[in-house]
């Protein structure tokens, strides 16, 4: 079954709308990513100041290659200024999953 990888982002109040659009306008490379099968990026309501960007993927295999290419390009690049721009998140952690048990809503 696939993996799920879970980054969890501290993100200062000031910051959050930052991050949002950076992840808005960000180059698409993970959808197409060999494995790839899911994203999505979850905002705090209450009781957290962190993010959590949801990744699955077809194995552990596919996740590497992605952190190892297109990943890592798109986080040594440069902004308008000539300058890599200051992350967002005040800090990072890096959960990661097996799927053993998943559900689909029943169709009628």
């Amino acid at each position: 079954m696939s993996v799920v990888k879970i980054n969890v982002l501290t993100v200062p109040a000031e910051q959050r709308e930052t991050l949002e659009k950076r992840f808005a306008s960000r180059a698409h490379a993970v959808e197409n990513s060999d494995g790839f099968e899911w994203f999505e990026l979850l905002r705090p309501v209450e009781g957290t100041d962190s993010y959590l960007v949801y990744t699955r993927w077809r194995d552990e295999a596919s996740f590497q290659a992605w952190m190892e290419g297109p990943m890592k390009a798109a986080h040594q690049g440069a902004g308008e200024s000539g300058e890599r721009p200051r992350p967002a998140a005040a800090g990072s952690t890096l959960w990661s999953f097996d799927v053993v048990q998943q559900a689909a809503p029943k169709t009628a």
